[in-house]
């Protein structure tokens, strides 16, 4: 297809992630479809100073954006008064689209899915080694320089325990595929999945207060939205047994981290923290020095090599566009009130 027929893209993003996001080949395949400058990026839609920007914009239909875009609300919206779609080549579109792309109907993707994969595999194998309480065992190795003996060991293994999750989500989808080999058993909260597609998922519905007290492992897969806010506060952290393990890969603010820093520094819990709140946790907080607790800094989602499967999921929707075709990965704005 000659290039003056190809939809105008432009790249809309932190220019430092485009060469894991689109290595050469996959670079190669986008500008089959699409007319796009792979060595021209804007960062500021509000910063029409550059006449190169403010040419671009003015012809973009499709904007390819990423971490480091800046919202698109109405103001930053006059510069690209052509724009038909946004492929977000990275997780939550929430942070980016503001009500005025919405009113102007235009439609946008996002690699949310392919996000998933890598957090749900994180997931997945700090439960395995929960089970087997690797982390307090490395702790005592490290200062007894000596194998445990059966007293230490009896509540290790992963045979029958029971893994909770909060939310269905995208995330919490492919855990629960990744769950499925092992001899877990697996309880799932999500108001918005009935017992049957629970069962379809491999998993037994509770309710959050009885899947707190009932789970050895409780992990967080719940969008970041107004509703659950501090869904595990003081009452329902207090629900979790003593000795259970608590693991956050959604976002810092499902959790009261006040009452979970007391109940972490109390020891009576344990806690494997790739999101916290605030992010990073201040110099000073005891979260980082506690042995019972496994900080990670954010690291869960699609890093290195595997920012490549976001840019395949840009580059298939633009092949879609090209062809008049829907998104496959479309987010409407109804979706926002029950998702990332």
């Amino acid at each position: 297809m000659p290039s003056a027929q190809l939809p105008r893209a432009v790249f809309a993003m932190d220019p430092v992630h485009l060469p894991l996001l689109f290595p050469a080949q996959l670079l190669a395949r986008l500008r089959r479809t699409a007319d796009i400058d792979p060595g021209f990026v804007v960062r500021d839609l509000r910063d029409l100073t550059d006449p190169a920007a403010t040419s671009a914009l003015a012809d973009a239909e499709v904007l390819i954006t990423g971490w480091g875009c800046p919202r698109l609300d109405a103001e930053a919206l006059t510069a690209v008064p052509g724009l038909r779609t946004v492929l977000h080549a990275a997780g939550s579109v929430r942070p980016l689209v503001g009500d005025a792309l919405w009113s102007q109907g235009v439609t946008v993707s996002s690699a949310v899915t392919a996000n998933a994969v890598p957090v749900a595999e994180y997931t997945l194998a700090m439960i395995l080694l929960a089970g087997k309480d690797a982390f307090a065992h490395r702790e005592r190795f490290r200062i007894t320089r000596t194998h445990p003996g059966p007293a230490e060991t009896a509540a290790t293994g992963n045979l029958g325990r029971r893994v909770g999750l909060i939310g269905a989500s995208r995330v919490g989808r492919r855990l629960l595929e990744l769950l499925r080999p092992y001899d877990f058993e697996v309880l799932l909260y999500d108001p918005y999945v009935d017992a049957a597609e629970a069962a379809a998922l491999g998993a037994r519905p509770l309710p959050l207060e009885d899947l707190l007290r009932h789970s050895d492992i409780v992990s967080l897969h719940a969008p970041d939205i107004p509703e659950t806010r501090h869904m595990l506060d003081r009452e329902r952290l207090a629900l979790i047994r003593d000795g259970g393990m608590l693991i956050n890969t959604s976002r810092g603010g499902l959790v009261d981290h006040t009452a979970l820093t007391e109940e972490l520094v109390s020891g009576r819990l344990h806690a494997i923290l790739d999101v916290t709140e605030p992010e990073p946790l201040p110099a000073d907080s005891p979260l980082y020095r506690l042995p019972n607790v496994f900080l990670t800094p954010h690291i869960a989602g699609s890093l290195g090599n595997e920012l490549e499967r976001l840019g395949l999921v840009v580059v298939e929707e633009m092949e879609r566009v090209a062809a008049g075709r829907p998104l496959a990965h479309q987010v409407r704005h109804t979706d926002l009130a029950r998702v990332a």
